[in-house]
């Protein structure tokens, strides 16, 4: 094998885990984020994230020696790059922390590297990484280099794992390997099965960015056909969870559950890649993402509607993370809502995220209280259910039964 050290740049949701688990396979890993805490938190052996498994993953790897961090990027063979690609002012792509990377491993790069784009990226990103790097690094041969054979490889390799399941998806789940030519691909490749069980598909680099951006926008105009049949369910009276559980006994359809938006950092992301790609053609992918950034605000509408009913009303908000069991507040609708209930000034904002210590200053500035679920039952006279927790599946019914009950996840409306 050709890999005895891989570098990854970036230590967050993604490539710590990636990081760890390339570790446990006997690899030299040094991860590097520009994070001071992030830094010093791994090489103690502990995460600064939550995700089932990944704490004794890293300490074992720390252990062993074969995993550490630093915020200087050195030599290695191979070169992860996961750092996040949000979007700007006017849902445009933001590369910036590619680029920032890029700038950061140059220097260190060496003849026969490999260098794998493994953050979500429109369409053309992995070009645009391979010409940075081309002009930070002008003694090596990157591929495309119009005048040499190329000696270094350049690939995207989209992740496509589940948070709450990342350890177990990034070993079992497919790989799209998207090489800059065939021999980038084989390189790739060679990586990968260090530690990935499923297959892995060979695709242009184009195609493989492409893939992940149609993967996520899928799902998104999914929930915004479930979303929407919320929004006229609830003007017609009639219960949408009922509704879509009579459907989807139909043997070619299947419904998604509605919410309260869409969060994280790629279904509430990936699709405006696509939109800003082609804005005349994505209509059906523009339309879906306008659908699922406006019910946050028909959830708002919902909750003053109650407030308005109450001399002092306290609204008890369960849940800020963008999905079930995770700490990740990311593009998070559930985190949106208490903010723009806190700023209304709605009554007293009681929010309950059993997975989090602390508030981010966006909501301890505008007031909101962090407290246990069993305070917010006791106080609260309007509960609102942002996030489907595990620990709010137990609640018991009869503690909301004197509350108005606005439930955005279905948990205690379904039949």
């Amino acid at each position: 094998m050709s890999f005895k050290k891989v570098s990854v740049i970036g230590l967050g949701y993604i490539g710590l885990p990636t990081a760890a688990v390339i570790a446990s396979r006997g690899l030299e890993v040094i991860g590097i984020d520009v994070s001071e805490n992030a830094v010093n938190t791994i090489n103690e052996g502990k995460v600064h994230i939550v995700e089932p498994d990944l704490d004794m993953v890293v300490q074992a790897a720390v252990t062993m020696g074969k995993l550490r961090a630093s915020l200087t990027p050195e030599p290695a063979e191979a070169f992860m790059i996961a750092v996040p690609t949000p979007f700007k002012e006017g849902k445009k792509p933001d590369l910036s922390y590619i680029k920032k990377a890029a700038e950061a491993i140059a220097p260190v790069l060496e003849k026969g590297n490999l260098v794998i784009l493994e953050s979500t990226s429109p369409v053309g990103a992995t070009e645009k990484l391979t010409t940075w790097l081309q002009e930070l690094r002008p003694d090596l041969h990157f591929p495309g280099h119009p005048n040499h054979e190329p000696d270094m490889y350049v690939a995207h390799c989209p992740e496509r794992v589940l948070p709450g399941r990342v350890l177990e998806e990034l070993v079992s789940n497919d790989r799209i390997i998207g090489g800059m030519s065939a021999a980038c691909s084989d390189k790739a490749i060679e990586l990968y099965k260090v530690f990935v069980r499923g297959n892995c598909i060979v695709t242009g680099a184009r195609t493989a960015e492409m893939a992940k951006l149609t993967e996520n926008s899928f799902r998104d105009v999914n929930i915004a056909f479930a979303n929407e049949l919320s929004v006229i369910c609830d003007k017609l009276k009639i219960n949408v969870w009922e509704l879509i559980a009579l459907a989807n006994r139909h043997p070619r359809v299947n419904i998604l559950s509605p919410g309260p938006g869409v969060g994280g950092h790629c279904i509430a992301v990936d699709p405006w890649f696509i939109v800003d790609s082609a804005p005349e053609e994505a209509k059906i992918i523009r339309t879906a993402r306008e659908t699922n950034d406006a019910k946050p605000h028909f959830v708002i509408d919902k909750v003053k509607a109650a407030a308005d009913e109450f001399k002092r009303p306290v609204v008890a908000c369960l849940g800020l993370a963008f999905k079930p069991d995770i700490d990740d507040l990311r593009e998070s609708p559930a985190l949106d809502i208490v903010k723009l209930l806190a700023e209304d000034n709605v009554g007293e904002i009681l929010a309950v995220e059993p997975n989090i210590t602390s508030l981010p200053a966006s909501l301890s500035e505008s007031g909101v209280n962090l407290v246990s679920l069993d305070h917010a039952m006791e106080k609260a006279n309007i509960v609102v259910v942002l996030v489907d927790h595990r620990q709010f599946k137990l609640l018991d019914i009869s503690t909301i039964a004197t509350k108005v009950l606005i439930d955005t996840r279905g948990l205690f409306s379904k039949v």
